[in-house]
């Protein structure tokens, strides 16, 4: 073990904390097996291993200093992943962008990181089945198709400016199925100076980063069979092992297919993944490498809900009703792969760098449904578009401590690149009505397209639309005194977008824009006590310009498919947060300013005024007993518009966000039964608009989903028993509203059903 190592975990903040412990495919492929090559071929000597394994955080310590654990790792990192919190459910740490993996305690953030635990044991498929269980976070869906985006502290963020291990859009844009990470990290509110801009214009509310697996020091095994949410069938693969001197280097593997039909009418859905992941552990660099593969195919989902001209909202339709055209289908398949290593120059300076790659292949043939009349009366029309994207994104950066007397510096320089070229085509019927009715709906099994379509581009041959390249340099340092009681962190990011957009018919460039902006940061950790932090923050969010949809409402919009100029937002924030070894607690006081984006009188995408958004979180989680464990929260938002030009409007709800909304997950042990797990989930959202002038109110909702876990022994094996029965008290609510900017649109909640699931350990 080096001496680095050593000190950090003898001097951990106190024993407690212990005991919570490419342009093409095939350059794509060609870039990961040379690395697989390095790490394969790699001689130097190897770290000590523990015992720990960093997938299920089960402890069997071989690496033991007054009871102080030093676990493996899981990101490429020479102090490994932050040991899970009391219960398992959440980290005690987590990344925060360039800063890299801090404590909660320690850093003038908001965070959160969920464990691979939690993700499995609450049967979570995709990020947002996960994320709809933190009480700052609701789940929505992206414009005009079934892409999975998330609310955070009122701003959207999604899955497009999703992080995979501190790289922007190398994951699936769409949908990420849980086999393809090892935690899920939750940063709320901007992050420019820690993370850069975000790809898509999100983050201005939070930036989730996600984990890839890695291999335990423990050998892992497990099968496991899934059925349920109708009549949709599963079957899932996850194995990994350490060879070498001292176990060096990792492999693991983890693959997944499900088909069948969800719990709505007539829906159904086929998932296929498989990731394949190696790491090398040396005394002096650390090195890994990942291979992701993502096929997801939906066919007849049901569509968002448009209102247009209704003096009132409809009632929410039967949670398993489905208006879908029986010829819509979405479907995506992603490849993706990452490199990263770290290099020891000395005992205080390190030197680190990672690239990734994705390359998408997205099909989708839609009608979403455009209701007229309280009473459901509305139409569809259809709707193609075609997308290609290949995104590569790098990161490269210098890291170190230094001391001056009696105050401690932690420093950080990065560069980032992120390069997008995007290829579309797009054909709209909407001269071409049907008429149906959300409660009634009516099939029209003809699709054919009418004399009055609108063809852009060759779905046959998709031509360039959009390229973006972001790039970036930053600068921080984190400044302790007094013991490390004060902390101070000081940061600046340069950041240089650069758009273009294409005719998709004659190539012609119909926009572009190249501009530079600094975002500053400075945020404060005060710690009275080894359980108490109070902290501040100042931080913006560099907001990359968004896009302007295809259509509205039917309507084309004048500039569609233009990415607006970039626009900085302003973050302010205090904070408390508690920590006694089994329970943690933080209470934020956020204001964030943002630029309104909207389209306005002409059909015209266009950003004017501001959204003030300003509100607190409170979050508890933890052991309160040896056999129960908690994740619960409430927040309350208030986000009104401003400086709109229309004082009808100044003043009102933004759309889409409620004022309250809580959550409270709740696992207890039996006694009776030894190996018995019983769970329980309510999660509330208020009231919300769905217009600007705040004329349509959407009611909030509760829902109850309860669920029973059972650990048992078979021939031998350790076997896994799950259910969950969600929407228990069969609630018929609309789920979200909006997930677009200035967009109101519907999406109706889950019905009740049971998934149930068997995971076999050999």
């Amino acid at each position: 073990m080096q001496l680095s190592r050593l000190y950090s975990a003898l001097f951990r903040r106190d024993a407690s904390t212990v005991s919570r412990q490419p342009r093409s495919f095939k350059f794509l492929c060609s870039s990961y097996l040379s690395t697989s090559v390095v790490i394969l071929g790699a001689s130097q000597a190897a770290w000590a291993q523990t015992d720990i394994n960093t997938d299920n955080q089960s402890a069997e310590p071989s690496v033991v200093l007054d009871t102080i654990v030093v676990t493996s790792s899981a990101d490429a990192s020479a102090d490994g992943l932050p040991s899970a919190y009391a219960g398992e459910q959440v980290a005690t740490g987590s990344r925060v962008g360039l800063l890299g993996n801090q404590d909660i305690m320690d850093t003038p953030f908001s965070t959160v990181s969920y464990t691979n635990e939690y993700i499995t044991n609450q049967q979570a498929q995709s990020v947002g089945d996960l994320l709809k269980k933190d009480p700052t976070v609701r789940v929505a869906r992206g414009f005009g198709n079934f892409q999975e985006a998330y609310f955070m502290r009122g701003f959207i963020t999604t899955s497009d400016d999703t992080m995979f291990n501190g790289l922007y859009g190398i994951l699936p844009r769409q949908y990420i199925a849980t086999e393809l990470f090892e935690r899920v990290e939750v940063q709320r509110g901007a992050s420019a100076m820690l993370n850069g801009a975000a790809p898509s214009g999100g983050n201005a509310g939070g930036t989730i980063n996600l984990l890839p697996k890695r291999a335990g020091n423990e050998p892992l095994r497990e099968v496991t069979l899934g059925y349920g949410q109708g009549d949709q069938g599963k079957v899932a693969v996850d194995v990994s092992d350490r060879f070498g001197a001292e176990d060096a280097f990792g492999v693991r593997f983890n693959a997944a297919y499900q088909d069948g039909d969800s719990a709505i009418d007539d829906e159904s859905s086929t998932l296929g993944l498989a990731a394949f992941g190696l790491d090398y552990r040396g005394d002096q660099y650390r090195l890994s490498a990942d291979l992701g593969w993502q096929d997801n195919k939906l066919k007849e989902t049901r569509p968002s809900v448009t209102l247009a001209g209704v003096a009132g909202v409809p009632n929410a339709p039967k949670g398993s009703k489905n208006w879908a055209q029986p010829w819509t289908y979405s479907n995506e398949e992603d490849v993706f792969g990452t490199i990263r290593g770290e290099y020891d120059l000395n005992d205080n300076i390190t030197a680190y760098g990672a690239y990734g790659a994705r390359i998408s292949d997205e099909d989708n043939s839609l009608a979403n449904l455009t209701v007229s009349n309280t009473d459901g009366t509305g139409s569809v029309y259809r709707f193609d578009n075609i997308r290609e994207d290949k995104v590569q994104s790098a990161e490269l950066g210098l890291r170190g401590q230094w001391q001056t007397g009696t105050i401690d510096h932690d420093w950080v320089i990065a560069a980032d690149l992120y390069d997008q070229e995007e290829k579309g085509a797009y054909a709209f019927d909407f001269g071409n009505q049907l008429a149906t009715n959300l409660y009634r709906p009516t099939d029209y099994r003809d699709n054919s397209w009418s004399d009055t379509a609108v063809f852009a581009g060759n779905a046959d041959n998709p031509t360039l639309t959009n390229e973006k390249q972001l790039r970036s340099f930053a600068l921080a340092d984190t400044i302790s005194m007094f013991d490390d009681k004060l902390k101070t962190t000081l940061g600046v990011r340069h950041q240089n977008i650069e758009t273009a957009s294409y005719d998709p018919n004659t190539q012609a460039q119909t926009a572009n824009y190249d501009e530079s902006k600094w975002t500053p940061s400075v945020g404060i950790v005060y710690q009275p006590s080894m359980d108490w932090s109070i902290y501040g923050n100042y931080i913006e969010s560099l907001t990359s310009g968004s896009r302007a949809p295809l259509e509205n409402g039917g309507n084309p919009v004048t500039n569609a498919g233009q990415d607006l100029a970039p626009y900085v937002s302003e973050q302010t924030e205090v904070g408390v947060k508690y920590d006694n070894g089994t329970i943690g607690s933080s209470l934020a006081v956020f204001r964030i300013d943002a630029a309104r984006a909207y389209i306005d009188d002409t059909n015209t995408f266009a950003a004017d005024g501001k959204n003030r958004h300003q509100g607190a979180e409170l979050s508890v989680f933890g052991s309160p007993s040896e056999n129960m464990r908690l994740i619960a929260g409430v927040s309350y938002l208030s986000a009104k518009q401003k400086d709109t030009g229309n004082v009808m409007l100044d003043g009102n709800r933004v759309i889409g966000l409620p004022t309250l909304q809580s959550n409270v997950n709740l696992e207890y042990d039996l006694a009776a039964v030894e190996g018995l797990t019983l769970t329980g989930d309510v999660i509330h959202t208020g009231a919300r608009y769905a217009d600007n002038a705040n004329t349509l109110k959407v009611d909030g909702y509760t829902t109850l989903d309860l669920g029973a876990r059972y650990k048992t022994m078979l021939a031998g094996q350790d076997v896994t028993l799950k259910g969950m029965v969600t929407n228990v008290t069969g609630e018929d609510y609309w789920q979200s509203v909006g997930g677009y900017a200035d967009a109101g649109y519907l999406n109706a909640g889950e019905p009740t059903a049971l998934k149930v699931s068997a995971t076999f350990d050999f």
